[in-house]
C-alpha cells in the first residue's frame, strides 16, 4: 500500500532528521511530507536538504504558524492529489516511533483509521508528568461521555487513514485548529460508518523542543467536544459503503 506520513513542523530542527530517516527506514513503501509552518528556527531549510536527498521525502511550505488542523488539512490534500492510498499523521519530536507506522499502516487491510494508541491493552506512556497523564487520560473520558465514541486514545496524533476515508469526510468541512482536530477526525470517521481499530504504541515524552499544546488549545477541545456530543449520533448509523466493511 503506498502510503504517505504527514510530519507538520514548527520549531523542528532538533529532532526533524532524525523522524525523517527512521520513516524512511521503516517502509520503503512510505513517503514522507513535511508540512513546515513558517518555522524560524530553520527547520524549512532542513526539511528542503532532507527532500533534495531523498526522493521519498516532500516539503509543504505554509506561510506562518496556523495550527495543527490547517497543516493536516492541506497535507492530506496534497496526498489525495498525488493518489496515495493510505495517509498518516505523526509528530515531529520523536514521542511517536516511526518504526511503528507499518504497523498502522498494516491495519488498513482490515480496517478504515488505525489508531497508534497509548491507552489500550499494550500500550503506554513514557517520562510524562503525572498531571500530563491525568490531562490526557481524563481528556479521553470526557471525550467518550459526551459523544459515545468507543475509542480510549481518541486525542492520539499517530494513526493512518485509508484514502476512502479522507475523500468521503470532506476536508474542506473540518473546522478544528489546534488537538481538537484529533478528536473532530476521529469522531467524524466513526459516525460516518467506518471501522476504527486501536493498535497499542508506547509513547515517550518529547526530551528536545517545547511542546505545542496551550491552555487555548485544550479550551477548544473542551468546547468542540461538548458541541459535538450535543448536535451528533451517540452510535455509527451503519457500515459506510466505502468502508472495508462494506467488502464483507
Amino acid at each position: 500500500m503506498r502510503a504517505l506520513v504527514v510530519v507538520p513542523t514548527y520549531n523542528e530542527v532538533a529532532t526533524l532528521e532524525r523522524v525523517v530517516l527512521r520513516s524512511l527506514a521503516a517502509s520503503t513503501d512510505l513517503h514522507v511530507l513535511v508540512a513546515d509552518d513558517a518555522s524560524p528556527d530553520g527547520t524549512g531549510q532542513l526539511a528542503d536538504a532532507l527532500a533534495a536527498a531523498h526522493d521519498r521525502v516532500s516539503v509543504l511550505h505554509r506561510p506562518g504558524k496556523g495550527g495543527l488542523g490547517p497543516a493536516y488539512r492541506s497535507g492530506f490534500s496534497w496526498g489525495l492529489e498525488r493518489g496515495y492510498e493510505a495517509l498518516c499523521e505523526m509528530d515531529a519530536d520523536l514521542s511517536h516511533d516511526p518504526a511503528d507506522l507499518p504497523r498502522l499502516i498494516g491495519a488498513l487491510e482490515n480496517t478504515d483509521l488505525a489508531i497508534g494508541s497509548r491507552y489500550v491493552p499494550g500500550g503506554a506512556v513514557v517520562d510524562w508528568h503525572p498531571y500530563r497523564l491525568a490531562l490526557s487520560s481524563g481528556g479521553n473520558r470526557y471525550v467518550h461521555l459526551m459523544t459515545g465514541l468507543p475509542v480510549a486514545d481518541a486525542t492520539s496524533g499517530l494513526r493512518a487513514f485509508r484514502r476512502e476515508v479522507l475523500e468521503a469526510l470532506d476536508l474542506s468541512t473540518v473546522l478544528s485548529d489546534g488537538y481538537s482536530f484529533q478528536l473532530e477526525m476521529v469522531l467524524r470517521t466513526w459516525r460516518a460508518g467506518f471501522r476504527v481499530v486501536e493498535i497499542p504504541i508506547t509513547f515517550t515524552e518529547r526530551s528536545e523542543g517545547a511542546s505545542k499544546i496551550s491552555r487555548q488549545i485544550v479550551i477548544e477541545a473542551v468546547w468542540r467536544t461538548a458541541r459535538w456530543g450535543l448536535h451528533g449520533p451517540r452510535r455509527a448509523p451503519g457500515v459506510h459503503p466505502s468502508s472495508v466493511a462494506a467488502r464483507r
